[in-house]
């Protein structure tokens, strides 16, 4: 999960207990820092408060929305009107949790959010196909399953799971092949994957990077 807070203290406390709690936490201390690692890595869930520096919450989770990531989020906010509420639910929020709040309250929502994508997370579509997490597969709009190898999978989940983000070479070296030698393992497993799934599965932004394609 990906917490984006300001308040250091508030970051101790919760990074604590949610990793108690089982989960792995990663820690943005503004929205601009939220928003990279939102967009460059896959979580179950984002817990944002509203009021954040560089980038506000609202605006960090209206981004990720347009940007097609669709990580279960959570709204930490002081502001409590229905204004206030609706505002956040039209940003693209889950749930929404006002502060002051009950840390018994907001961990059994963080649960219910990870249980929540645990069920839309089984499958993730690439056009007419669909990538399987549990089988480790590829499902072609034909119906033929083509098995991947742990790196080919890795690789395709992470485009999957944020489909409207161009992710560089070095952003995929860092998130999948962190014991790679150099940014060309990159290319190699984007040519398997070509290879199996045919050359539309994912598309070369050139200067750039690799994003999600279809099948």
């Amino acid at each position: 999960m990906l917490l984006v807070e300001d308040d250091r203290e508030l970051v101790e406390l919760l990074s604590a207990v949610f990793r108690g709690d089982g989960h792995v936490v990663d820690i943005a201390l503004d929205g601009q820092r939220g928003l990279h690692l939102a967009l460059t890595r896959p979580y179950d869930v984002v817990v944002i408060d509203r009021g954040l520096p560089v980038l506000d919450g609202l605006d960090l989770l209206s981004r990720l929305r347009s940007r097609s990531v669709r990580t279960q989020a959570l709204m930490l906010t002081a502001m409590g009107t229905v204004r206030d509420r609706i505002d956040g639910l039209d940003a693209g929020a889950d749930d929404y949790l006002m502060k002051p709040f009950d840390l018994g309250e907001l961990r059994a929502r963080v649960r219910a959010l990870h249980r929540r994508a645990g069920e839309l997370a089984a499958v993730l579509r690439i056009g007419a196909g669909r990538l399987e997490l549990e089988q480790h597969q590829v499902v072609l709009p034909d119906g033929e399953r083509v098995p991947l190898t742990a790196r080919e999978f890795a690789l395709l989940r992470v485009l999957a799971t944020h489909p409207g983000t161009v992710h560089t070479r070095a952003s995929l070296r860092r998130t999948v092949f962190q014991d790679a030698p150099s940014q060309s393992i990159v290319d190699t497993y984007v040519h398997y994957l070509r290879s199996k799934v045919g050359r539309s599965v994912v598309r070369t932004v050139q200067g750039v990077g690799y994003r999600l394609g279809a099948l």
